[in-house]
């Protein structure tokens, strides 16, 4: 469609961004340098987390988390089936081989710890979490199992930003915000994000010595950068490490910092229209609405629905593109990829229902109620 009715999502941009556009291009400095450092530092002071690294891409966070780690060939990560493929494909890339865990159910979409449990091997070196469309897992008793395997725990946060874990039981870490919940987590920036600057990404840990890996790791593995000698606070560099080009830029870092500044109000936008979606779905007849008795703080990244069957899914997604309305699906099953057929996908009929049959609808602040009902009303008329 050349112009959407109501896009999948869009920005929440004004002035602000414009201003700190303009701030960077008046300063002539547009590789890394202080603002890349203050929104680092003032990402790390909205989770409460003691590190936060600013890198290129959401991608590269990953690459970063688990180069970090010390992943490499011969190691096993355990992960969602349902995801986005770059944490599979960042495993891939350092010779490791992803094992794809089971969903807890249609209802609740992220990783079933009990799966992670029957997939542990000897091999096994760590687990990747994914906070499904901004609702956390179920994060005490993936901790728990990590620590009695010594697994290292990741976050893949890239939904989640602004999410704070709730467990009914208070247990840790009930109270603390994605990204501080496991030994390193990351988040992407990309255009739909809830803090979107169109690429970008960020490292999270509370491990010093991780932390300073993954600082070194951005850039060449180099012990100082370009901003440092340009200050005069260095004169050469080693490379200590064989590293990448995965720095972000002034302009993004800009952006990010007033994106941050907007992201609670946005997060909570998002929560009363995700509201009103719901009272509007829930009567559907065999339809899943996902986290429909989530307790904990989501950051309502993506509205999605469940189909009671693919034909269905498929005449809903017809009707809604007739009437200009974009949706999306979120995921498909990343084992069923041709190039991951040769690991191991076996069972998964959760994950494969999930992707068959659900509906990523459109989801942003700028969205007013009216827009929600109408794209409620077109599923209402196919799907009753």
């Amino acid at each position: 469609m050349s112009e959407w009715k109501i896009p999948l999502s869009d920005l929440d941009y004004g002035f602000e961004e414009q201003a700190a556009v303009a701030r960077v291009l008046q300063s002539k400095w547009l590789t890394m340098g202080e603002e890349v450092e203050r929104f680092e530092k003032e990402f790390a002071e909205h989770l409460g987390v003691s590190h936060a690294v600013a890198v290129a891409n959401g991608s590269a966070a990953l690459h970063l988390a688990l180069q970090a780690l010390g992943i490499g060939p011969g190691d096993q990560i355990i992960q969602p089936a349902i995801n986005f493929v770059a944490a599979a494909n960042m495993t891939v890339a350092l010779g490791a081989a992803p094992l794809f865990a089971e969903l807890v159910d249609l209802k609740e979409p992220t990783l079933d710890p009990r799966d992670l449990e029957r997939l542990v091997t000897p091999h096994t070196k760590a687990v990747a979490v994914m906070h499904y469309g901004g609702y956390l897992c179920r994060m005490a008793e993936i901790q728990e199992i990590c620590r009695e395997r010594r697994l290292w725990l990741i976050e893949d946060a890239c939904h989640a930003v602004g999410a704070r874990y709730v467990d009914s039981q208070q247990r840790p870490p009930h109270g603390k915000m994605a990204g501080n919940l496991g030994d390193v987590a990351c988040f992407s920036f990309f255009s739909n994000k809830n803090l979107a600057v169109g690429e970008g990404g960020m490292v999270t840990t509370n491990n010093e010595e991780l932390a300073q890996k993954v600082r070194r790791l951005r850039s060449h593995g180099m012990t100082t950068l370009t901003w440092d000698r340009h200050r005069g606070h260095a004169s050469s560099y080693d490379v200590v490490l064989h590293g990448f080009n995965y720095r972000l830029d002034e302009i993004r870092a800009a952006l990010g910092r007033v994106q941050l500044r907007k992201l609670e109000r946005g997060n909570e936008r998002r929560r009363e229209l995700d509201a009103i979606y719901r009272k509007h779905l829930s009567e559907l007849p065999g339809w899943v609405i996902p986290f429909s008795e989530y307790s904990g703080n989501s950051a309502c990244h993506l509205m999605v629905a469940v189909a009671p069957d693919e034909s269905l899914r498929s005449r809903v997604v017809q009707a809604l593109t007739k009437e200009r309305i974009q949706t999306s699906l979120h995921y498909p099953c990343v084992p069923d990829f041709s190039a991951f057929a040769r690991f191991r996908g076996e069972g998964l009929k959760k994950s494969r229902a999930f992707s068959r049959r659900a509906i990523t609808l459109p989801l942003y602040p700028g969205m007013a109620p009216e827009q929600v009902q109408e794209v409620c009303s077109v599923i209402q008329h196919c799907g009753a």
